[in-house]
């Protein structure tokens, strides 16, 4: 056989795999040819142009996922999604994506966000008694209460914490993640972690850390020295443990559980417990304990609370004994019981003049003062009430759980003080004035 031969058979397998290549692409190639014309279509537009950038650079690009596996909804999606906004010229199209399709390759981290409390975010908010009086933008336009609580909309959107379209799960990794709606007025975690020590020693290593590496390997060799495993807990570290994306904490939003051992703490606690409305004055739950339930912002068992306490302890022990774990933890209870003494003091002095007709109770409200109404109140003393509970309180347990003693007591702490010495001041004056007037008649 001569030599020309001999080359052209040798040379053949390859035209054929060739051949086959150019007839036959592979799922990669037929992925992105099915996005071309998505991509073309909005080049040819100018739109989204940080979409189709971000996409390219995704692991999703990588893993063969195109714009239809995630914009056209699966039809276990919820109503809402299927009946979302669309400007595509192709009508199974929707802007808003479905958690039921990122199921479809992320089915274990799905069900893991619809355990916890940020699958109800969206269902707390809507069951709040004055979420209804607020302008729609800043619910369903997501420009106020509904931009965070977002996470929760239509059965949870993946996007609050894997940003589109890049979706990177080490960007989700990192506490930076959790700032936007963790901060401000009645939730400062990121305030408070960052300037702890914890905080303090990711900002000064953070560029060394490795966070491509998973959850569940950052501590997988306890002993083992690595600059690269982040050797400060962040967001993730305590609240998503080993990449679970059930985040849940033993006492809840508000730190307040219905099963109390101790009997003063028990009475401080129904006191506060009927400022929201949630007990009436013989300590039954009213109907309003369905809002409680729905949000699960309280814990309604002691299971239930020492379930995620364990949790917690687990974590916290993966860098500490475990006995000096459980004794900051302990020492947190304590200052949710102090801060509750103050709470429970200055709930009975304004349900007082409520009593005592000093207070025109309004129809809508519940036989106690109404904590849940927050800012949609009448009188100032409510005002500065409400802010002790959802501002000061808060700072005050949140900072001691995130190891801020700063923060606990200059922005929690001091301030329930002041707040609880004004409403004693105002409600005099209110009961001078009221005294006033009776005798004037």
């Amino acid at each position: 056989m001569s030599k020309v031969k001999l080359f052209a058979l040798a040379f053949l397998p390859i035209l054929i795999i060739s051949s086959f290549i150019l007839i036959y692409p592979s799922k990669t190639d037929a992925v992105k040819l099915n996005s071309k014309e998505c991509v073309d279509c909005h080049v040819s537009k100018k739109i989204t142009a940080s979409a189709i950038r971000d996409w390219q650079l995704s692991k999703h690009y990588e893993a063969e996922v195109g714009c239809a596996d995630c914009h056209i909804p699966v039809k276990e999606a919820v109503k809402e999604i299927h009946e979302s906004k669309s400007n595509c010229e192709d009508k199974r199209v929707r802007r808003l994506v479905s958690p039921k399709n990122c199921a479809q390759c992320h089915e274990d981290k799905v069900n893991e966000f619809e355990r916890g409390k940020h699958a109800l975010a969206w269902v707390a908010m809507m069951a709040m008694p004055t979420t209804k009086d607020q302008p729609s933008v800043l619910i369903e336009g997501e420009k106020g209460c509904g931009g965070c609580h977002r996470i929760g909309r239509d059965e949870g959107k993946c996007d609050a914490c894997h940003t589109r379209h890049r979706f990177s799960a080490a960007e989700a990794r990192r506490p930076e993640a959790c700032m936007t709606c963790h901060m401000g007025f009645d939730h400062p975690q990121w305030e408070m972690w960052s300037t702890s020590k914890h905080g303090t020693i990711y900002a000064v290593e953070k560029d060394k850390w490795d966070f491509s590496k998973p959850l569940s390997e950052w501590y997988k060799e306890p002993y083992k020295a690595d600059p690269k495993t982040p050797r400060a807990p962040v967001c993730q570290t305590c609240h998503m443990p080993n990449g679970d994306h059930g985040v849940r904490t033993a006492w809840g939003f508000l730190a307040l559980r219905v099963a109390e051992k101790d009997p003063e703490w028990q009475k401080l606690r129904n006191t506060i417990m009927r400022g929201l409305g949630v007990l009436d004055e013989k300590g039954n739950f009213t109907e309003r304990v369905k809002i409680v339930e729905a949000g699960k912002v309280v814990r309604l068992t002691a299971e239930e609370w020492q379930a995620e306490r364990d949790r917690m302890l687990r974590v916290c022990s993966q860098c500490h004994s475990p006995s000096f774990a459980k004794e900051q933890l302990d020492k947190a209870d304590e200052v949710i019981k102090e801060s509750d003494k103050l709470m429970a003091e200055a709930i009975e002095i304004v349900e007082s003049l409520y009593k005592d007709g000093i207070l025109e109770r309004p129809k809508d409200y519940p036989l106690h003062t109404d904590l849940l109404r927050f800012y949609e109140v009448r009188h100032p003393i409510e005002q500065k009430l409400y802010v002790m509970f959802l501002e000061h309180r808060m700072r005050s347990f949140q900072g001691a759980f995130h190891m801020n003693p700063d923060y606990q007591h200059w922005y929690g702490w001091a301030e329930l003080k002041r707040d609880l010495a004004e409403i004693k001041h105002e409600a005099e004056m209110l009961r001078k004035q009221f005294a006033q007037t009776k005798r004037r008649k």
